[in-house]
């Protein structure tokens, strides 16, 4: 089971008042020796979870509750680097069919300032998207 971004999880408050948040509820499920014998709070039916593989993604842990973090084994995962993201916009590039003097300018501007500022994927793409957006516009004279 795959749960993305957990540290976006939000708590809602039931009718009554009661806080239930996400991590909280995962507390039974992360413990092989609860996970065994766990009852559904809605059907009030048992059922063994312990055969579920948790595969949890976060941005950061500085939200996650210290039990929680307890029951986890993590791993810390580096950002791609400058030459990962220029080798990421080079094949991406390529792919969409950018022109090679676009794609060129976008690699020079990462070699430049990838140090400089926190670039990611996501804001390569962007600039992929913009270069494919810009190439495939009709020329204005």
């Amino acid at each position: 089971m795959v749960i993305d971004e957990i540290e976006k999880a939000w708590t809602p408050t039931s009718t009554k008042g009661q806080a239930y948040g996400l991590a909280d509820g995962l507390l039974p499920l992360l413990e092989r020796s609860s996970a065994v014998a766990w009852k559904c709070p809605y059907y009030q039916v048992g059922f063994d979870m312990s055969w579920i593989s948790w595969v949890l993604t976060s941005n950061s842990l500085r939200t996650l509750p210290a039990p929680f973090l307890s029951r986890l084994n993590i791993l810390r995962l580096v950002g791609p680097g400058k030459s990962d993201l220029i080798s990421f916009a080079e094949r991406e590039g390529a792919r969409r069919g950018i022109p090679d003097a676009a794609l060129g300018a976008i690699c020079e501007v990462i070699d430049q300032i990838a140090e400089a500022h926190e670039l990611n994927l996501r804001h390569v793409s962007r600039m992929l998207t913009r270069a494919e957006v810009m190439a495939s516009s009709p020329q204005l004279h």
